[in-house]
């Protein structure tokens, strides 16, 4: 007896459930089944045909749907969240409907109406992780989007979901960039951030931004970076503010960072020397004054040693020329506190954890306040997983740009904190020695990173002002 072929298709899953529902139920459960009705009545279920979506059955306090298009889901989504928001605004926090939703793209079984697979299943384990309000995403949704829609997202990693046999990167839809604290931040200033993505030749999806309205100013990725949290915290933000406010500031997230993919192959100089060049060509700038703070210094100077037509002037901020493995007489007791470190970067990475702070967090930034120290350790968190942190430390201790020095042809600025407890100011020194013609400037202080209160902030920006001036290539 022949058996009828299963029926087989490629679609675009959406799962939705409601965040808290059986603590809302215990309230409530008469008003909450009423409510939830309401809202998928009046709003989800028009917003999915909207869409041109299919309704394939509702799950008691959510749904599953599915849609011929991957853009159209997202934008479903997306809208159904935003206007939950203005629905929830006079809802007390602890009454509040609040959605969450997976989005997948699989190879499912249709049976009656009904969709069975790994992508189903997928799906509804990313709504089970998806913040309240928000939407996650698998990485072949991302792709499908990048580009044709007005949003930004942040990258989860690899997640290794309930019963996924294999890991699944996961990707969460920021919905209130208008609202964020960054843009709040920023239109403080009368500044506004366009971020958008690019490709480098591996296929890494670096995220680039631009902001600001005066002459360019290309500004290297470093370690620690995130192009929304880096505005929020009191670490940087003064900092890019106070370029942002001569220049249109453009900055990228490095490969395993921030808003750029965290899950890369490679992780090295050239690499990142790599990725500068994709995102210039991306922007669009031929020829543009370049600034690198910490270990984006090693990168500008083998971009400009490489580039030297397209760099029209360099700062180089907090840096050195060979990393801690290159560092001649390097002694034993050094290459085990460098170990050390490494174990407990991925042990306590981003953790609250008083030990590792006392080593990376108090060599970084002594002179912090506590807000300053903890927005610190969260940045840490938010910007890279604890692997790639390894790999970080492991890459840049290995660079070694000292042969390229006699090769940089821009006129070049190299300023350093005197003080500096994470790169002493001799290392400063040595590159400014290294490189014809370059100008060295020494500031007041003693954190790597020059926060917002230190006495050389005001001679910083002074300095790179008078610096930029004559630049012809801001004419």
């Amino acid at each position: 007896m022949a058996t009828e072929r299963v029926k087989r298709r490629l679609t675009t899953i959406l799962a939705a459930d409601v965040a808290g529902y059986s603590r809302l139920t215990g309230l409530d459960e008469e008003g909450t089944h009423a409510l939830l009705q309401e809202h998928l009545r009046t709003l989800v279920h028009p917003k999915i045909a909207e869409h041109r979506g299919r309704v394939v059955k509702n799950t008691g306090d959510g749904l599953l749907a599915e849609f011929s298009s991957v853009v159209e889901a997202v934008r479903c989504a997306v809208d159904v969240q935003r206007r939950m928001v203005e629905r929830n605004a006079a809802v007390p926090q602890d009454g509040r409907i609040e959605f969450r939703f997976g989005i997948n793209i699989g190879d499912i079984i249709e049976d009656g109406g009904d969709i069975f697979g790994d992508g189903v299943n997928v799906a509804a384990r990313l709504e089970g992780i998806a913040d309240r309000g928000g939407i996650c995403m698998s990485r072949y949704v991302l792709d499908h989007v990048e580009g044709k829609l007005d949003l930004t997202f942040r990258e989860l990693g690899r997640q290794n979901l309930k019963n996924i046999a294999r890991p699944v990167e996961v990707y969460a839809i920021n919905l209130d960039t208008a609202g964020s604290p960054a843009a709040r931040v920023l239109a403080s200033a009368n500044l506004k951030q366009e971020i958008r993505y690019c490709k480098a030749s591996d296929g890494v999806r670096l995220a680039y931004a631009t902001v600001g309205t005066g002459p360019p100013l290309v500004r290297s990725a470093h370690w620690l970076g995130h192009l929304e949290y880096d505005w929020e915290l009191p670490i940087f933000r003064h900092l890019y503010l106070g370029l942002a406010k001569d220049f249109t500031l453009i900055q990228y997230d490095a490969r395993g960072n921030g808003l750029s993919d965290w899950d890369v192959a490679r992780i090295s100089l050239e690499a990142w020397v790599s990725d500068m060049e994709t995102v210039v060509d991306a922007v669009g700038l031929s020829r543009f004054p370049l600034i690198g703070f910490s270990q984006g210094c090693a990168v500008c100077i083998a971009f400009a040693a490489r580039h030297p037509e397209r760099v029209s002037r360099l700062i180089l901020y907090g840096g050195w020329a060979a990393g801690y493995n290159k560092q001649p007489n390097l002694s034993d007791a050094g290459r085990e506190r460098f170990a050390a470190i490494k174990t407990l970067t991925k042990l306590g990475w981003g953790a609250d954890n008083p030990t590792f702070r006392q080593i990376f967090t108090s060599s970084m930034i002594p002179g912090a306040t506590r807000e300053q120290a903890d927005a610190f350790n969260e940045l840490q968190r938010m910007s890279a997983s604890p692997e790639c942190a390894v790999r970080y430390l492991e890459a840049v201790s290995e660079f070694d740009v000292r042969e390229l020095l006699a090769q940089v042809r821009a006129p070049t600025l190299v300023v350093h904190i005197r003080d500096d407890h994470q790169v002493p100011v001799k290392l400063g020194r040595e590159i400014a020695a290294g490189i014809p013609g370059a100008r060295f400037v020494a500031l007041p202080g003693k954190n790597h990173i020059l926060l917002e209160q230190d006495p050389g902030v005001a001679e910083f920006f002074e300095e790179v002002k008078i610096f930029l001036k004559d630049d012809p290539s801001q004419l």
